[in-house]
């Protein structure tokens, strides 16, 4: 039975986040070269996924946890989702594609927090359990990526809207199967505390707790500019199959989560955040100085991608389970929302926006053949910016007391 169980969830999470991988790494390529979007509408583009990520706590607590089972609500926003990817591509001015985006968004994100918590529920043991499932996530996310370019090339194309359409509608199929899980709170009054998280506030009478959330949303200002900047940069370089290379970032997430437990049981929360935050900065630097550096400037790219296991694992799931560590069991769940809401909200959309703006900025009046940019600029802000986080974070954050004592 539970054999059954896990297979069933590891393919669903492989179908949600073959999905995500497939669109979400080159539309700024998609919108920048095709489309001809400058800089700051990609950068609105992105903040789409925020502000699908600000929606969805207010959709999972007040309609999915009060009137729907869990698996009907994931395959109807699956269908609805798939529609909308596929209306995209037919939408080519930015004032009919970015309120779609927004819309998709809207019905994606949900279905992150819905699959998890599907999964928790069901799984006997899920602390052993949920990790091994979770990691068929980075295999969805490298197949996404890999499809896309070597079977479609089409990082320039509107196919990764087919292809994530194609994808969306299958995973709202397949959650069909899924075991049934009614909702939680039928008959039961929500509070907007209690959705948003904000039960949680609590603990920011914590100074470290204050100073952690600070850096949590500090750090995402530079570390969007990555994800909005990285596949146009590496086009305007004269990549080819550029998803596929940028998926070897999920391949060295997947070592580097095996890692976390043993690492933040010998170092602790404080060095292990830090590594996650120093990562961001050596990833910066090493992308600015890849554009000085002609003879050296692929193996640099290469070492920033293979990166990205110590910059997410060390710094977004330590903190998690930080959160996790510093909560009580009346307040856990509101902490890891609220926590979710800054860095993939908030956060988000601030980072996305400005590393849109700092694109448009830094165009150059006269490309230099496919060079459009001038990535040096673009790509030493945000370093700097990190540098300046770390350095908050090592003089102010202090580790928890009882952290011996923390659950792993």
């Amino acid at each position: 039975m539970q054999t059954s169980l896990k297979i069933k969830l590891s393919i669903f999470m492989f179908l949600q986040y073959f999905i995500w991988g497939s669109w979400y790494v080159s539309m700024a390529t998609y919108l920048g070269k095709t489309l001809g979007f400058d800089g700051g509408q990609i950068g609105l583009a992105y903040g789409a996924f925020a502000i699908g990520a600000m929606i969805s706590p207010f959709f999972v607590g007040l309609i999915a946890d009060r009137y729907f089972a869990s698996e009907k609500l994931l395959a109807f926003l699956g269908v609805l989702g798939g529609v909308l990817m596929f209306a995209l591509p037919s939408l080519t001015a930015f004032g009919a594609f970015y309120p779609v985006l927004i819309l998709y968004c809207a019905s994606y994100v949900p279905t992150l927090a819905l699959g998890n918590s599907l999964s928790l529920h069901h799984l006997a043991d899920p602390k052993r359990d949920f990790p091994l499932v979770k990691t068929l996530s980075a295999v969805g996310w490298i197949a996404g990526g890999v499809t896309l370019s070597v079977l479609f090339k089409g990082e320039q194309s509107a196919v990764q809207f087919h292809l994530a359409g194609a994808a969306s509608i299958l995973l709202g199929l397949f959650s069909l199967s899924l075991p049934h899980t009614p909702p939680r709170k039928t008959g039961k009054d929500v509070r907007l505390g209690e959705i948003l998280g904000l039960d949680a506030l609590a603990l920011l009478r914590k100074p470290a707790f204050a100073i952690f959330i600070a850096c949590m949303f500090l750090i995402c200002i530079p570390l969007y500019f990555y994800f909005v900047n990285m596949n146009l940069f590496v086009t305007e370089l004269g990549w080819t199959y550029t998803a596929a290379k940028m998926s070897l970032a999920q391949v060295s997430d997947v070592v580097f989560l095996v890692l976390l437990p043993l690492l933040l049981r010998t170092l602790g929360y404080k060095k292990t955040i830090f590594l996650g935050i120093l990562a961001w900065v050596a990833r910066y630097f090493l992308l600015a100085s890849s554009v000085d550096r002609p003879g050296l400037g692929t193996g640099l790219i290469f070492a920033a991608i293979l990166l990205h296991g110590v910059c997410y694992d060390f710094l977004f799931i330590a903190g998690q389970l930080y959160v996790d560590a510093e909560s009580n069991e009346r307040m856990r769940g509101a902490a890891q929302g609220f926590i979710a809401f800054i860095l993939w909200g908030v956060g988000n959309f601030v980072g996305s926006t400005l590393a849109g703006r700092s694109q448009a900025s830094h165009a150059l009046p006269v490309p230099r053949g496919a060079i459009a940019h001038d990535w040096h600029g673009i790509w030493i802000h945000p370093a700097w910016g990190a540098v300046a986080v770390l350095i908050l974070f090592v003089i102010f954050f202090r580790d928890p007391a009882r952290e011996s004592n923390t659950k792993m």
